[in-house]
């Protein structure tokens, strides 16, 4: 139920490592570092009452990993439009959970190597992972597919050697452990050095997909390498230091970056689910440096502030 206020006083409790205040509606506000007061007093004798007001968040530049955090909401000088009534202090904080994560950047994936691919010849090359800002996966599997070779007999192998000096045929079985292995974080950057041999001439298609086993083998990223294999080395072959996809099949993950105003009345029509007080999320939608989070479910505290008053009534 919406209730106007004609004073009142808001302070949030904020985690100056992880954000920075922007700004403040429906008061004069004041920022100390770790908590923003917003003080509002309709000097018009009621006729210019509020029912809502927001605080506004950012994410620091400099955050490379994922936050959780709690935003924690006190009122006091609660009055009705008039200020003829006085309501009851909001001295147990209202929490609202969040987590802040980075800009997250795409995986790429990329085989380099020089001169041409000869047939039944070792080709010395290099698998990549990278990502400036790579999301964090505790257990990864990288599979290795061929996906059009020149006849049915033709074969590849991609030898590559773990961390014991075991040498495995990525075509065979992948990359990691079983329950797969760990990848994430700022500048990452796996290279594995393959030794590829191919039994015949002619082209051939191969698939490389990064495996999330955490979440049903949904795909991380996955891209098509187009490889030409000759007979001799004057023959025209590939020649290139990073083969070209097919296009149309690159794939890979994106950072979600989303903004959530909890300040104003909620709108069903923009939002996947309302919220009321009682039903606080316990996580924000990730959000990126550049993106905003605004802080205060004002329309939930004036609740909590009504049903105060209810229950104040009742006991009297």
């Amino acid at each position: 139920m919406e209730q106007n206020f004609g004073a009142y006083t808001f302070d949030v409790a904020y985690d100056n490592s992880i954000f920075e205040y922007v700004s403040a509606e429906g008061g004069t506000p004041n920022d100390n570092g770790t908590r923003v007061r917003v003080l509002f007093f309709d000097d018009s004798g009621g006729s210019n009452p509020r029912s809502n007001m927001s605080v506004t968040f950012k994410a620091k530049a400099d955050i490379v990993s994922t936050n959780p955090t709690d935003f924690s909401v006190t009122a006091e000088g609660l009055s009705n439009n008039d200020r003829s009534q006085e309501y009851d202090d909001i001295t147990t904080p209202i929490k609202k959970s969040v987590t802040v994560e980075p800009n997250y950047v795409d995986y790429t994936i990329q085989f380099n190597y020089s001169g041409n691919i000869l047939v039944d010849e070792e080709k010395t090359m290099e698998l990549i992972t990278k990502s400036a800002m790579g999301r964090n996966y505790d257990h990864v599997k990288m599979t290795v597919e061929v996906t059009k070779k020149p006849s049915d007999s033709a074969t590849v192998n991609l030898f590559a050697t773990t961390r014991t000096r075991q040498e495995v045929d990525l075509i065979q079985d992948g990359w990691g452990e079983p329950d797969g292995y760990q990848l994430g974080g700022k500048d990452v950057e796996q290279i594995l050095d393959i030794r590829a041999l191919f039994s015949e001439v002619g082209a051939y298609t191969i698939k490389v997909s990064l495996l999330d086993k955490d979440s049903s083998d949904a795909v991380i990223a996955t891209r098509d390498f187009n490889f030409n294999v000759v007979e001799t080395a004057t023959e025209n072959g590939n020649n290139n230091e990073e083969t070209t996809p097919p296009e149309g099949n690159n794939q890979g993950t994106t950072g979600g970056t989303t903004e959530e105003n909890i300040g104003n009345t909620t709108n069903p029509e923009n939002n996947e689910q309302t919220q009321t007080e009682e039903e606080l999320p316990e996580t924000l939608p990730k959000t990126g440096t550049t993106q905003y989070v605004y802080i205060i479910t004002a329309l939930a505290v004036l609740s909590c502030a009504y049903i105060a008053v209810k229950n104040m009534k009742k006991d009297k």
